[in-house]
């Protein structure tokens, strides 16, 4: 069976667990969430970011106890049988296809304010870029993602060393700005139920964490790269998300926050920053393109693992010489195409559609992945084997609890009118044609697996 490259350094695969959490949701859609919220959003952000980290914790522990797992999506089969490996393989998969051409167009539309040009034209240059970058190796890939992951760490800690000397009075006129905090209808001006529904929305934004279980496949040592990833996500989560949204909410009343506008650009204006605009647009294409690198990568590999398993076609699995799965870059690649090519007519119906697909299927995977980790806890345990050097906090009881919290975002978006409730209902149909495929797939086998052999000329026919 063909292999995959080691060809991924530590520094890559440090940068590709970080950037995998700090999209264009951070830069621009906590808009939505302020707005929505009010200053208590940051409540919101711990709470979300407590549930990855629980997810993350249980896919390091797994990572160590199954160190030839190389696919994030395959500790599902590990835990729970096929079936679970082939419905979490192709819901994943499908997350990250519909991703691509949302970035290709957000970042198609970011270069059409800059230069003008009509935005399919731009966006097909950016496909044809990242097909390419994909396309030469697992390293580009790598390398491509450090720098453009590099460009967002530093860019978000500035912002909270500008921002944090700005609430503390010591670069702002009018001296420290804490008071917003509570200045327009108090921390929690929509109530309780504004931070939990805040939590639904904020949820989607911070999923991107457990790319690092993939790309660790291509590197010397996965097992200790996703343990160390597990461990550091939460610094990553308070700093990157917790830490920045509760500056913008300190340096600018929330009220003045409008959902789709950058709530960073916003800050750094306030602070009299007259670059801020031109910075942040250059700053939230930086993340565009680095997710959308991902999202190719993440494609392409996550099928290669399907079809390994014999649950995608096996012409997926051939690699080039430089062992790239070529054929499901390609995949990506057309997706992408097509996604742009639709939207010349309609692109914000486009951009809604393929938002709206992509719904709640992370809360689905993240959640059969969780089971899976409870089955092989256990199993483990009645086998009385040792723990590992990593293990999951106050188990079986913080397991519990980060299933009970993502069924939680479930309920909330099916009570949530308008977009929420719609993105559940087409991620409930993905759901379903995911499992309906599977049976299909599986009766096909047994059916292969039982038929008889048709007898040679020399057999008994008696």
């Amino acid at each position: 069976m063909p292999e995959l490259s080691r060809s991924l350094q530590p520094r890559h695969v440090t940068m590709i667990s970080i950037g995998g959490i700090i999209g264009a949701g951070l830069f621009v859609g906590s808009s939505a969430s302020i707005a929505a919220t009010g200053p208590a959003i940051v409540l919101s952000y711990l709470i979300t970011g407590t549930l990855v980290l629980l997810v993350m914790r249980m896919l390091g522990e797994m990572a160590l106890t199954l160190p030839a797992v190389r696919s994030f999506s395959e500790f599902a089969r590990a835990g729970l049988g096929p079936w679970a490996g082939f419905v979490a393989g192709w819901l994943y998969w499908y997350f990250w296809i519909i991703v691509v051409p949302v970035e290709a167009i957000a970042g198609a539309n970011i270069l059409h304010g800059w230069l003008g040009l009509p935005s399919w034209l731009l966006g097909l240059v950016l496909m044809g870029v990242m097909t390419g970058v994909n396309l030469m190796s697992a390293r580009s890939y790598g390398e491509f993602e450090f720098w453009f992951a590099s460009i967002k760490v530093a860019a978000i800690l500035v912002f909270i060393a500008l921002a944090a000397a700005y609430a503390c009075g010591f670069t702002s006129a009018s001296g420290p700005t804490f008071a917003n905090l509570t200045a327009h209808g108090g921390f929690m001006p929509k109530g309780l139920l504004s931070v939990l529904a805040g939590a639904v929305t904020v949820y989607f934004s911070l999923t991107g964490a457990e790319i690092v279980t993939i790309a660790a496949a291509e590197s010397q040592e996965p097992a200790r790269a996703v343990a160390r990833m597990s461990s550091s996500v939460i610094v990553r989560i308070l700093t990157f998300y917790v830490g920045s949204v509760l500056l913008i909410v300190t340096v600018v009343p929330w009220v003045r926050v409008h959902a789709g506008e950058s709530p960073f650009t916003l800050a750094l204006s306030t602070m009299h920053f007259k670059w801020a605009s031109l910075a942040m647009s250059a700053i939230i294409l930086t993340a565009v393109l680095s997710c959308l690198n991902s999202a190719f990568y993440v494609c392409s590999r996550v099928l290669f693992v399907l079809a390994e398993h014999g649950d995608a076609p096996q012409w997926l699995v051939q690699l080039n010489e430089r062992r790239v799965p070529t054929r499901s870059v390609w995949i990506g690649s057309l997706a992408g195409v097509l996604g742009i090519l639709a939207a010349i007519t309609s692109s914000q119906t486009v951009f809604a559609f393929l938002v709206n697909a992509s719904g709640a299927l992370m809360v689905f995977v993240y959640m059969i992945i969780a089971v899976a980790h409870m089955r092989l806890r256990r199993e483990r345990e009645a086998r009385g084997a040792p723990r590992p050097a990593l293990s999951m906090w106050l188990f079986p009881w913080a397991s519990y609890a980060a299933i009970g919290g993502m069924a939680a975002v479930l309920i909330a978006m099916a009570f949530t009118p308008g977009e929420l409730a719609s993105e559940l209902r087409w991620s409930v149909v993905a759901l379903a044609v995911a499992v309906v495929a599977f049976l299909i797939v599986d009766a096909r086998r047994r059916s292969h697996a039982v038929t008889p052999a048709p007898a040679g000329p020399g057999a008994d026919r008696s």
